[in-house]
Protein backbone atom coordinates (compact mmCIF):
# COMPACT_ATOMS: atom_id res chain seq x y z
CA UNK A 1 0.00 0.00 0.00
CA UNK A 2 1.48 3.20 -0.99
CA UNK A 3 2.26 5.35 2.33
CA UNK A 4 0.21 8.11 3.41
CA UNK A 5 0.76 11.81 2.67
CA UNK A 6 1.18 14.52 4.98
CA UNK A 7 -2.54 15.71 4.24
CA UNK A 8 -4.32 12.61 4.50
CA UNK A 9 -2.79 12.04 7.99
CA UNK A 10 -3.81 15.96 9.13
CA UNK A 11 -7.18 14.77 7.80
CA UNK A 12 -7.41 11.68 9.33
CA UNK A 13 -6.18 13.28 12.97
CA UNK A 14 -8.87 15.79 12.32
CA UNK A 15 -11.68 13.41 11.88
CA UNK A 16 -10.57 11.29 14.72
CA UNK A 17 -10.60 14.16 17.03
CA UNK A 18 -13.84 15.34 16.05
CA UNK A 19 -14.81 11.81 16.45
CA UNK A 20 -13.56 12.41 20.42
CA UNK A 21 -15.19 15.35 20.97
CA UNK A 22 -18.86 14.12 19.55
CA UNK A 23 -18.70 11.30 22.21
CA UNK A 24 -17.61 13.68 24.97
CA UNK A 25 -20.93 15.98 23.42
CA UNK A 26 -22.61 12.70 24.10
CA UNK A 27 -21.60 11.49 27.29
CA UNK A 28 -22.02 14.84 28.95
CA UNK A 29 -25.50 15.40 27.39
CA UNK A 30 -26.30 11.81 28.56
CA UNK A 31 -25.26 12.80 32.13
CA UNK A 32 -26.69 16.22 32.22
CA UNK A 33 -30.40 14.58 31.04
CA UNK A 34 -29.82 11.86 33.32
CA UNK A 35 -29.28 14.39 36.10
CA UNK A 36 -32.34 16.61 35.20
CA UNK A 37 -34.49 13.11 35.72
CA UNK A 38 -32.88 12.01 38.77
CA UNK A 39 -33.25 16.08 40.33
CA UNK A 40 -37.16 15.44 39.76
CA UNK A 41 -37.39 12.13 41.42
CA UNK A 42 -35.11 13.46 44.12
CA UNK A 43 -37.84 16.38 45.16
CA UNK A 44 -40.13 14.09 44.61
CA UNK A 45 -38.69 11.83 47.61
CA UNK A 46 -38.07 15.08 49.92
CA UNK A 47 -41.32 16.25 49.31
CA UNK A 48 -42.71 12.91 50.94
CA UNK A 49 -39.75 12.63 53.71
CA UNK A 50 -40.83 15.78 54.77
CA UNK A 51 -44.50 15.36 54.49
CA UNK A 52 -44.12 11.75 56.68
CA UNK A 53 -41.44 13.11 59.39
CA UNK A 54 -44.33 16.43 59.47
CA UNK A 55 -46.75 14.32 59.99
CA UNK A 56 -45.32 11.81 62.26
CA UNK A 57 -46.93 12.53 65.40
CA UNK A 58 -50.03 12.89 64.39
CA UNK A 59 -50.08 9.04 63.19
CA UNK A 60 -48.34 8.40 65.81
CA UNK A 61 -50.94 9.43 68.44
CA UNK A 62 -54.08 8.33 66.37
CA UNK A 63 -52.29 5.73 64.20
CA UNK A 64 -54.07 4.11 60.99
CA UNK A 65 -57.56 5.19 62.69
CA UNK A 66 -56.87 8.90 61.66
CA UNK A 67 -58.15 8.16 57.86
CA UNK A 68 -61.78 7.23 59.03
CA UNK A 69 -62.03 9.41 62.43
CA UNK A 70 -64.73 12.01 62.31
CA UNK A 71 -63.48 14.29 65.24
CA UNK A 72 -62.13 17.69 64.27
CA UNK A 73 -61.35 19.30 67.91
CA UNK A 74 -58.31 22.13 67.73
CA UNK A 75 -58.89 23.27 71.45
CA UNK A 76 -58.75 19.37 72.50
CA UNK A 77 -56.58 17.80 70.12
CA UNK A 78 -58.73 15.64 68.45
CA UNK A 79 -58.51 15.16 64.79
CA UNK A 80 -59.26 13.39 62.07
CA UNK A 81 -59.31 12.63 58.08
CA UNK A 82 -62.63 11.26 57.46
CA UNK A 83 -64.51 14.44 56.54
CA UNK A 84 -61.53 16.20 54.74
CA UNK A 85 -61.10 12.76 52.63
CA UNK A 86 -64.66 12.47 52.03
CA UNK A 87 -65.27 16.08 50.81
CA UNK A 88 -62.24 16.00 48.70
CA UNK A 89 -63.74 12.47 47.01
CA UNK A 90 -67.05 13.93 46.55
CA UNK A 91 -66.12 17.39 45.23
CA UNK A 92 -63.86 15.49 42.50
CA UNK A 93 -65.97 12.60 41.63
CA UNK A 94 -69.12 15.47 40.95
CA UNK A 95 -66.81 17.32 38.50
CA UNK A 96 -65.49 14.82 36.48
CA UNK A 97 -68.80 13.55 36.26
CA UNK A 98 -70.19 16.40 35.02
CA UNK A 99 -66.78 17.88 33.19
CA UNK A 100 -66.26 14.81 31.17
CA UNK A 101 -69.22 14.09 29.04
CA UNK A 102 -68.77 17.82 28.56
CA UNK A 103 -65.12 17.77 27.41
CA UNK A 104 -66.17 14.97 25.00
CA UNK A 105 -68.70 16.38 23.17
CA UNK A 106 -66.53 19.03 22.82
CA UNK A 107 -63.49 17.57 21.56
CA UNK A 108 -65.67 15.25 19.45
CA UNK A 109 -67.09 18.45 17.88
CA UNK A 110 -63.90 20.43 17.54
CA UNK A 111 -62.40 17.22 15.74
CA UNK A 112 -65.40 15.51 13.61
CA UNK A 113 -68.01 18.70 12.98
CA UNK A 114 -66.76 21.91 13.39
CA UNK A 115 -66.56 23.83 10.75
CA UNK A 116 -63.23 24.83 9.99
CA UNK A 117 -63.63 28.53 10.20
CA UNK A 118 -64.98 27.95 13.89
CA UNK A 119 -62.43 25.32 15.04
CA UNK A 120 -59.33 27.99 16.04
CA UNK A 121 -61.48 30.05 17.89
CA UNK A 122 -63.55 27.60 19.65
CA UNK A 123 -60.10 25.93 20.36
CA UNK A 124 -58.66 28.92 21.93
CA UNK A 125 -61.32 30.31 23.63
CA UNK A 126 -61.06 26.52 25.88
CA UNK A 127 -57.72 27.02 26.65
CA UNK A 128 -57.98 30.55 27.85
CA UNK A 129 -60.75 29.01 30.49
CA UNK A 130 -58.00 26.81 31.65
CA UNK A 131 -55.78 29.87 32.05
CA UNK A 132 -58.01 31.93 34.14
CA UNK A 133 -56.81 32.10 37.72
CA UNK A 134 -58.78 29.20 40.23
CA UNK A 135 -59.61 32.56 43.12
CA UNK A 136 -61.30 33.78 39.69
CA UNK A 137 -63.30 31.06 39.52
CA UNK A 138 -63.51 30.82 43.64
CA UNK A 139 -65.21 34.69 43.58
CA UNK A 140 -67.53 33.98 40.61
CA UNK A 141 -68.63 30.55 42.54
CA UNK A 142 -69.26 32.37 45.55
CA UNK A 143 -70.36 35.44 44.56
CA UNK A 144 -72.31 34.85 40.81
CA UNK A 145 -73.24 31.07 40.79
CA UNK A 146 -74.13 30.45 44.72
CA UNK A 147 -77.42 32.82 44.68
CA UNK A 148 -78.55 31.55 41.53
CA UNK A 149 -77.72 27.79 41.98
CA UNK A 150 -79.79 28.70 45.25
CA UNK A 151 -82.99 30.34 44.00
CA UNK A 152 -83.38 28.08 40.89
CA UNK A 153 -81.86 24.47 42.12
CA UNK A 154 -81.35 24.06 45.47
CA UNK A 155 -84.95 25.53 46.42
CA UNK A 156 -87.26 24.21 44.02
CA UNK A 157 -85.48 20.90 44.98
CA UNK A 158 -86.17 20.88 48.40
CA UNK A 159 -89.86 22.12 47.50
CA UNK A 160 -90.40 19.45 45.59
CA UNK A 161 -88.41 16.67 46.83
CA UNK A 162 -88.12 17.55 50.35
CA UNK A 163 -91.03 15.87 51.77
CA UNK A 164 -90.99 12.79 50.11
CA UNK A 165 -89.92 9.77 52.46
CA UNK A 166 -87.26 7.92 52.20
CA UNK A 167 -84.92 10.45 50.18
CA UNK A 168 -86.33 13.79 51.07
CA UNK A 169 -83.58 14.11 53.69
CA UNK A 170 -81.40 14.47 51.05
CA UNK A 171 -82.49 17.84 49.97
CA UNK A 172 -82.94 19.25 53.19
CA UNK A 173 -80.96 21.96 54.84
CA UNK A 174 -80.01 25.40 54.20
CA UNK A 175 -80.63 27.00 50.75
CA UNK A 176 -77.91 29.38 50.20
CA UNK A 177 -76.12 27.87 46.94
CA UNK A 178 -72.89 26.53 49.04
CA UNK A 179 -71.74 23.37 49.72
CA UNK A 180 -70.16 20.36 48.54
CA UNK A 181 -72.44 20.02 45.24
CA UNK A 182 -71.63 23.29 44.37
CA UNK A 183 -67.90 23.37 44.67
CA UNK A 184 -67.99 19.95 42.67
CA UNK A 185 -69.92 22.39 40.00
CA UNK A 186 -66.98 25.39 40.42
CA UNK A 187 -64.39 22.29 39.72
CA UNK A 188 -66.30 21.21 36.64
CA UNK A 189 -65.94 24.53 35.26
CA UNK A 190 -62.47 24.38 36.40
CA UNK A 191 -61.18 20.64 34.83
CA UNK A 192 -63.55 20.84 31.60
CA UNK A 193 -60.82 23.14 29.60
CA UNK A 194 -57.96 20.65 30.36
CA UNK A 195 -59.38 17.62 29.79
CA UNK A 196 -61.12 19.18 26.05
CA UNK A 197 -57.85 20.36 25.49
CA UNK A 198 -56.42 17.10 25.51
CA UNK A 199 -58.88 15.03 24.22
CA UNK A 200 -59.00 17.16 21.03
CA UNK A 201 -55.56 17.32 20.59
CA UNK A 202 -55.29 12.94 20.79
CA UNK A 203 -58.76 12.80 18.78
CA UNK A 204 -56.47 14.85 16.34
CA UNK A 205 -53.63 12.65 16.06
CA UNK A 206 -55.72 9.81 14.42
CA UNK A 207 -54.68 9.39 10.66
CA UNK A 208 -57.30 10.80 8.27
CA UNK A 209 -56.79 7.55 6.24
CA UNK A 210 -58.74 5.46 9.26
CA UNK A 211 -61.66 7.97 9.61
CA UNK A 212 -61.88 7.92 5.76
CA UNK A 213 -61.88 3.99 5.39
CA UNK A 214 -64.65 4.27 7.93
CA UNK A 215 -66.54 6.47 6.28
CA UNK A 216 -66.06 4.62 2.92
CA UNK A 217 -67.94 2.09 5.06
CA UNK A 218 -70.37 3.98 5.97
CA UNK A 219 -69.86 4.39 8.93
CA UNK A 220 -71.98 7.25 11.30
CA UNK A 221 -70.10 10.00 12.45
CA UNK A 222 -70.70 8.18 16.09
CA UNK A 223 -69.45 5.01 15.32
CA UNK A 224 -66.16 6.81 13.46
CA UNK A 225 -65.65 8.26 16.82
CA UNK A 226 -66.52 5.05 19.03
CA UNK A 227 -64.92 1.85 16.93
CA UNK A 228 -62.37 4.47 15.09
CA UNK A 229 -60.78 7.36 17.44
CA UNK A 230 -61.32 5.74 20.64
CA UNK A 231 -59.71 2.90 20.42
CA UNK A 232 -56.58 4.30 18.57
CA UNK A 233 -56.59 7.09 21.37
CA UNK A 234 -57.37 5.96 24.07
CA UNK A 235 -54.61 6.26 26.52
CA UNK A 236 -54.89 9.60 25.67
CA UNK A 237 -58.02 10.28 26.77
CA UNK A 238 -57.75 8.78 30.09
CA UNK A 239 -54.75 11.06 30.26
CA UNK A 240 -56.55 13.86 30.11
CA UNK A 241 -59.31 12.85 32.29
CA UNK A 242 -56.84 11.67 35.11
CA UNK A 243 -55.29 15.38 34.47
CA UNK A 244 -58.76 17.01 35.57
CA UNK A 245 -59.13 14.75 37.94
CA UNK A 246 -55.74 15.55 39.78
CA UNK A 247 -56.51 19.37 39.28
CA UNK A 248 -60.09 18.93 41.05
CA UNK A 249 -58.18 16.82 43.85
CA UNK A 250 -55.71 19.44 44.60
CA UNK A 251 -57.76 22.63 44.01
CA UNK A 252 -58.08 24.65 46.90
CA UNK A 253 -59.35 28.69 46.49
CA UNK A 254 -62.01 28.17 44.55
CA UNK A 255 -63.38 25.25 46.68
CA UNK A 256 -62.55 27.45 49.72
CA UNK A 257 -65.10 30.12 48.46
CA UNK A 258 -68.22 27.20 47.94
CA UNK A 259 -67.53 24.26 49.98
CA UNK A 260 -68.88 26.02 52.80
CA UNK A 261 -65.99 25.07 55.35
CA UNK A 262 -67.76 22.83 57.80
CA UNK A 263 -66.11 20.24 59.42
CA UNK A 264 -69.38 17.79 59.92
CA UNK A 265 -70.18 15.17 57.80
CA UNK A 266 -73.18 15.98 55.23
CA UNK A 267 -76.22 15.16 56.07
CA UNK A 268 -78.00 16.04 52.75
CA UNK A 269 -76.81 16.93 48.93
CA UNK A 270 -77.07 20.37 49.48
CA UNK A 271 -75.11 20.33 53.29
CA UNK A 272 -71.80 22.38 53.03
CA UNK A 273 -68.67 20.35 54.40
CA UNK A 274 -64.94 20.83 53.57
CA UNK A 275 -61.89 19.28 51.70
CA UNK A 276 -58.70 18.34 52.13
CA UNK A 277 -56.92 21.43 50.24
CA UNK A 278 -59.54 24.06 51.88
CA UNK A 279 -58.54 22.62 55.51
CA UNK A 280 -55.11 23.55 54.56
CA UNK A 281 -55.59 26.77 53.12
CA UNK A 282 -57.88 27.57 56.21
CA UNK A 283 -56.17 26.49 58.99
CA UNK A 284 -52.33 26.55 58.15
CA UNK A 285 -51.41 29.49 58.50
CA UNK A 286 -52.67 29.70 62.26
CA UNK A 287 -51.81 26.17 63.30
CA UNK A 288 -49.15 25.43 65.93
CA UNK A 289 -47.60 22.60 67.66
CA UNK A 290 -49.79 19.05 67.09
CA UNK A 291 -52.38 21.27 65.13
CA UNK A 292 -49.68 21.86 62.51
CA UNK A 293 -48.61 18.36 62.76
CA UNK A 294 -52.51 16.92 61.57
CA UNK A 295 -52.16 19.33 59.15
CA UNK A 296 -48.84 18.01 57.37
CA UNK A 297 -50.75 14.35 57.83
CA UNK A 298 -53.82 15.64 55.92
CA UNK A 299 -51.26 16.72 53.61
CA UNK A 300 -49.44 13.40 53.33
CA UNK A 301 -52.85 11.83 52.52
CA UNK A 302 -54.14 14.00 49.60
CA UNK A 303 -50.73 13.07 48.24
CA UNK A 304 -51.59 9.15 48.31
CA UNK A 305 -54.96 9.28 47.24
CA UNK A 306 -53.23 11.74 44.50
CA UNK A 307 -51.01 8.73 43.64
CA UNK A 308 -53.71 6.05 43.78
CA UNK A 309 -55.43 7.61 41.02
CA UNK A 310 -52.26 7.97 38.68
CA UNK A 311 -51.41 4.23 39.72
CA UNK A 312 -55.55 2.98 39.25
CA UNK A 313 -55.12 5.25 35.97
CA UNK A 314 -51.50 3.30 35.05
CA UNK A 315 -53.08 0.14 35.14
CA UNK A 316 -56.08 0.58 33.42
CA UNK A 317 -54.16 1.63 30.57
CA UNK A 318 -52.10 -0.81 30.35
CA UNK A 319 -55.22 -3.47 30.50
CA UNK A 320 -56.38 -1.73 27.63
CA UNK A 321 -53.35 -2.16 26.08
CA UNK A 322 -53.34 -5.98 26.63
CA UNK A 323 -56.83 -6.52 25.85
CA UNK A 324 -55.93 -4.89 22.20
CA UNK A 325 -52.84 -6.86 21.66
CA UNK A 326 -55.09 -9.52 22.55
Amino acid sequence: MPDLTEGERLSGSAMLGIARRQRLQDRLFHRLTQFFSLLVLVALLAIIASLAIKAWPAFQKFGVEFIWRVEWDIVNEEFGAAIAIFGTVATAGIALALAVPLAFGIAVFLTETCPVRLRRPLGTAIELLAAVPSIIYGMFGLFVFAPLFADYVQTPARDLLGGMPIVGWLFGGATNGIGIVAAGIILAFMVLPFIAAVMRDVFEIVPPILRESAYGLGCTTWEVVRRVVLPYTNQGVIGGIMLGLGRALGETMAVTFVIGNANRLPNSVFSPGTSIASTLANEFAEAADFHLSTLFALGLLLFAITFLVLAAAKVLTLRTERAKGA
